[in-house]
């Protein structure tokens, strides 16, 4: 459990910085330039992803049940997260999805943790999705405090929006049945 905890830190940490104090990160990346800001920010991005990982691997491993899901919040699961990852693709192929809901970014990861929450109520669980989920709530909070930031993607077009919804239900079709198996060891229909 404490390397699942360590890599929330890092990856929630360093994921939160322009939520705590953005003059602070901006000052930073402009000193020692924003090419090697973004170094160090992915760095510990993907040391805190490999912790957190291993760590809920590991932690998984260890059972501690705090609450047991009727088999029915399975199936609202399911349907929380079909819209999970056309919105991730729409945050990078900005189209009229992306203009009506601001942060698809923030929408997916919030629908993708309260939907693992009510699928699975052990310690491990509750401690990765329930950081991820309170996590969200602290962006969207300060995001309209913050200047907006330019994320890297496709240059907007009207046709985005149908490539977020085929590639996104593509991507959830090839989760639900394969990747997260494979991924994770766990079917998502059983």
């Amino acid at each position: 459990m404490a390397q699942l905890i360590a890599g929330l830190a890092i990856f929630l940490g360093i994921h939160s910085i322009s939520i705590v104090n953005e003059p602070w990160r901006d000052k930073v990346a402009e000193r020692f330039g924003v090419w090697t800001w973004k170094g160090v920010y992915s760095l510990a991005a993907l040391v805190g992803l490999i912790l957190i990982v291993r760590g809920y691997g590991d932690a998984r491993a260890d059972v501690i049940e705090l609450y047991l899901t009727p088999a029915w919040l399975r199936h609202v699961s399911l349907i929380l997260m079909l819209p999970v990852f056309p919105l991730l693709v729409a945050a990078y192929a900005p189209g009229r999805i992306k203009a009506i809901i601001k942060h698809p970014m923030l929408l997916a990861t919030k629908l993708w943790a309260a939907a693992h929450l009510l699928a699975n109520g052990t310690l491990a669980d509750v401690v990765l999705f329930g950081s991820f989920l309170l996590w969200v709530f602290a962006d969207l909070l300060s995001v309209s405090k913050r200047k907006p930031r330019q994320i890297p993607g496709a240059p907007p077009a009207k046709y985005n929006d149908a490539i977020a919804l085929v590639v996104g239900l593509g991507f959830f079709i090839a989760f639900v049945f394969g990747f997260h198996e494979l991924l994770f060891g766990v079917a998502p229909i059983q």
